[in-house]
């Protein structure tokens, strides 16, 4: 009988009950101390249906209210009425649902007048009882406008002591390298660096947080993480949703901006820095960008962009990318020669976003004979770590083994699985954005962007960016539904990638 352990649905709230535990014993010892997180901007809908489940499952600190704010003129009733169906409530929790909509109030204002946000602030000390509260400030907005509300903020919401201010930014985090150093000089005025937490919910999401772990808990792969073992890694972002209705704004902004510059660098930093200090956010900030530092000037060979055809949408003319694969290197002990292709896609076959890295060829031709079949010559096929963050979390290890009952080595390529809704039945899981706030509230910073890691990705992506826009790049065009770009395979092949079984290539 198998003693692998699993994990039940008996087990469904155990990370819950720990977050609780968390939340509680960072609380202040003040037992009547108060929080007011605030919503600013459009994504009120969507903000209240993550607040609900957070506050539900009871890991939101005890005296917390919600004020939504925006120009809009609605009502805290409109806005839960317009998401009530999204609120997934069972017939258990009405009652708690409604404890939960009594703490939400809501008033409409300008993002450029002071009197309003005075008038934001005297409404969250009548609210909380207090004028020292811990607040939260998540922006939900467009960048238009973000320099202004943070002004704002800063000048008319601060708590009085010992309350504390953070503030939460959604990407994006300028267009180019000026704007967003621009913004970040304007923020680091107002705010210190505590205060500001960039969001970035890839940082949030399962299998992005169990890198830190893979990697530096397991000395197999400590071993083997560098130059001498890996061949490649890559980095996979795929939707099959195109632009979705927004096509004038993705115009604007591209996949490159709104995918790669973000959430596949950081994931590239988590992979290849070397081991922190300590789990301390300043310790894993460090080390990440340390080794974005070392990222050589990207050369337009190793670039390639495309645009999904039949946008009506989109401008005839536009040179805006919704594919785009990046070739990069690290220029450091480690990591010298090994390629980083960076690769994403609006409107392709899959929605799936996953790490390959390919170790190098075993050395010596040992199984050559029993590769060969019908005179045609096979070599062994590279094993492969492969991290699947979405969907379907998953950790697989592709290896070779003898084929079972034959009686000669016959050889074929398996995988050593560990696919989280089998190992961990039942277990819930937050969402990346759920763990996110709960971050904040705690205030830890080890999965959130710093000033200095956002710098260091603008100054790598830069450079391409203005040559789309000089025209210099070609744009490949490619149908709804395809696997991806032709050119963007064979290059990764060029650099030596291999590509077997069902990752092979195959026209239509």
């Amino acid at each position: 009988m198998s003693t692998t352990k699993k994990f039940t649905v008996e087990k469904i709230d155990y990370i819950y009950e720990r977050l609780r535990t968390q939340i509680t014993s960072n609380e202040s010892s003040i037992t009547s101390q108060s929080y007011v997180f605030f919503i600013i901007g459009a994504s009120l809908k969507g903000k209240s249906i993550q607040h609900w489940w957070l506050y539900r499952d009871g890991v939101l600190p005890k005296n917390i209210s919600f004020i939504g704010y925006s120009r809009s003129q609605l009502t805290i009733e409109q806005i839960f009425e317009n998401s009530h169906k999204y609120m997934k409530i069972q017939e258990d929790e009405h009652d708690i649902y409604e404890k939960f909509l009594k703490l939400n109030s809501y008033i409409s204002g300008s993002y450029d007048k002071s009197e309003d946000f005075e008038n934001l602030n005297s409404k969250a000390n009548k609210i909380s009882h207090q004028v020292n509260a811990h607040r939260l400030f998540y922006l939900a907005l467009p960048p238009n406008v973000y320099e202004s509300v943070s002004e704002l903020i800063s000048k008319h919401c601060r708590a009085a002591s010992p309350g504390w201010l953070r503030l939460i930014i959604e990407k994006p985090f300028g267009k180019d390298l000026e704007s967003s150093n621009k913004f970040s000089q304007h923020l680091n005025k107002l705010y210190t660096e505590e205060e500001i937490y960039r969001i970035d919910h890839y940082l949030g999401k399962e299998m992005v947080q169990n890198i830190l772990v893979l990697r530096f808990s397991n000395r197999i792969f400590s071993r083997v993480w560098n130059r001498d073992s890996i061949a490649g890694v890559q980095i996979i972002f795929k939707e099959k949703i195109g632009t979705h209705g927004h096509g004038s704004y993705f115009d604007e902004v591209g996949i490159i901006r709104d995918v790669i510059q973000n959430h596949l660098m950081q994931i590239l930093s988590i992979l290849a820095m070397e081991k922190p200090r300590s789990t301390t956010g300043e310790d894993i900030r460090d080390e990440k960008v340390k080794v974005l530092r070392c990222i050589a000037p990207i050369k337009l060979e190793n670039v390639i962009v495309g645009q999904y055809i039949d946008d009506k949408n989109v401008p005839k003319d536009s040179t805006t990318p919704t594919y785009a694969q990046i070739i990069l290197f690290i220029k450091n002990e480690r990591w010298d020669g090994v390629p980083f292709i960076l690769r994403a896609g609006k409107a392709l076959n899959e929605r799936k976003a996953e790490i390959r890295i390919q170790f190098r060829d075993v050395p010596g031709r040992m199984f050559d004979e029993e590769l060969s079949e019908n005179n045609v010559e096979r070599t062994l096929a590279r094993d492969e770590l492969v991290i699947r963050i979405q969907p379907d979390e998953a950790i697989y290890l592709k290896i070779n083994t003898k084929r079972p009952g034959e009686m000669n080595f016959s050889i074929e390529e398996t995988e050593l699985d560990l696919t989280y809704n089998e190992r961990y039945q039942g277990v819930k899981l937050p969402n990346a954005y759920e763990r996110l706030i709960l971050d904040v509230f705690m205030g830890s910073k080890i999965n959130f962007v710093r000033s200095d890691e956002l710098q260091e990705a603008w100054r790598i992506i830069d450079p391409i960016l203005a040559e789309i826009e000089k025209k210099k790049l070609q744009i490949i065009p490619y149908k709804f539904g395809a696997i991806g770009i032709r050119e963007a395979f064979d290059a990764a092949v060029k650099q030596g990638f291999i590509y077997t079984r069902t990752y092979v290539w195959e026209d239509d």
